[in-house]
């Protein structure tokens, strides 16, 4: 078996040897009609399966293994593709394993060295492939996506970039190392196969395909940017067309220039002092020992005609009245749990005649309703009423509270 493939293999390179000039002006027109002096050429190729019709009435083309094998030869970034199937890959990872250990428990070696054989190139396969995908994405971020024309052509390849990067980082989430180390179990070649090499490999293809995800975002703002000053520029190109004759106002005559020409820095900085020039040094010092001296007035000492006596007693009780704002609003609060419904504090004001003024009562009954202990104010609850700001958003205007039991 080996033997006949080997010989079809070589008979398939010596093919796509003698017919390189072929094969190239397929693979950069993108088909090739039948017809023509290189008929006898065409018909080879296509028997040999390097060619193909995708419809009837269509010419040939490439095979699409050959054409990515061109692609990755020649790093010809037009039409290389990624693959983003991760699921496929994985599925067919666990069942080569599978294959792998019924065989080696039915002690059938040549099966076992087999599919061994096929899971490693599975493996390593899907391996290169992530690689090569991410080094096809950090190929289209260093060159800008030159491939394409028009910056809104970078920015649509920019969002497809982004979506596979997403696909591909979903795709590794579905990597679970414990259930492979279940699979690999105490055998040797399948742990380091599917726990020890696999991890390595997701690990750092994880981590600079986040690197890729963020310079995808930055590169896309760029674009973004660069759209937005382009549209500005054709706005204005095609306002000076439809108005040839506009000319621009003297702003320099304005008493208040605009803050769009206002560009130019300032002639003269504003002062201060250089604190590292050595020149200043006696200057400054006589500064600073002006600021921190101290002048003392004099006083004579003063003699007493007798001795003053000094009696040390404990001190007195004394007690500190409550603000009579905040009494009435522990009656206000009382009064709530008495009706046990709701009560705005203006409406309470207004009922009870209390002379404090409107904003004041507001501001003490907030404060006292912030100022309960956390255990008490549960059995509150405080809404303001009021509008957002006209002017400034963000802001609210408290025109009233209402207090009620929780």
């Amino acid at each position: 078996m080996s033997t006949n493939l080997h010989q079809a293999g070589v008979k398939l390179l010596k093919q796509l040897g003698r017919h390189a000039d072929l094969v190239m002006d397929v693979y950069l027109s993108g088909s090739v009609p039948e017809g023509g002096e290189n008929a006898a050429a065409i018909e080879k190729l296509r028997k040999s399966e390097i060619l193909w019709r995708p419809e009837p009435d269509q010419e040939l083309r490439l095979k699409r293994s050959v054409r990515a094998l061109l692609e990755e030869a020649l790093s010809d970034e037009r039409n290389r593709q990624i693959d983003s199937n991760v699921g496929s890959s994985l599925a067919s990872i666990k069942t080569l394993a599978e294959h792998y250990k019924e065989a080696r428990h039915n002690v059938d070696y040549s099966a076992s060295e087999a599919y061994l054989a096929d899971l490693n190139e599975h493996v390593y396969s899907f391996a290169e492939g992530l690689r090569y995908s991410i080094r096809v994405l950090w190929s289209r971020i260093n060159n800008e996506f030159g491939y394409v024309g028009t910056i809104n052509a970078k920015i649509r390849e920019n969002e497809l970039a982004q979506a596979q990067v997403t696909e591909l980082l979903n795709g590794l989430e579905m990597f679970q190392f414990s259930e492979l180390g279940e699979i690999a179990g105490d055998i040797r070649e399948l742990r380091k196969l599917l726990v020890t090499s696999l991890q390595e490999t997701l690990s750092d293809c994880t981590q600079e395909l986040s690197v890729v995800q963020s310079r995808l975002l930055e590169l896309l703002g760029r674009f973004r940017q660069i759209r937005g000053r382009t549209r500005l520029l054709k706005g204005w190109l095609l306002y000076t067309d439809l108005h040839p004759d506009y000319a621009p106002a003297d702003h320099v005559s304005h008493k208040q220039l605009p803050t769009l020409f206002n560009r130019a820095e300032a002639i003269l900085a504003p002062a201060a002092v250089d604190v590292h020039n050595t020149g200043y040094e006696p200057e400054l010092l006589d500064i600073v020992s002006r600021i921190k001296a101290i002048a003392r007035t004099s006083h004579d000492p003063q003699l007493r005609e007798h001795d003053v006596s000094v009696s040390l007693s404990q001190a007195e009780d004394f007690d500190i009245p409550d603000n009579p704002l905040k009494l009435a609003v522990d009656e206000y609060f009382c009064s709530v749990i008495d009706s046990g419904r709701n009560q705005s504090a203006l409406e309470y004001l207004d009922e009870q005649e209390l002379p404090w003024e409107r904003e004041s009562w507001l501001y003490q009954v907030i404060c006292g309703y912030e100022g309960l202990p956390e255990e008490h104010r549960h059995y509150f609850e405080l809404e303001p009423i009021g509008e957002p700001d006209p002017v400034y958003t963000g802001n609210f205007i408290i025109r009233d509270v209402e207090i009620w039991l929780a």
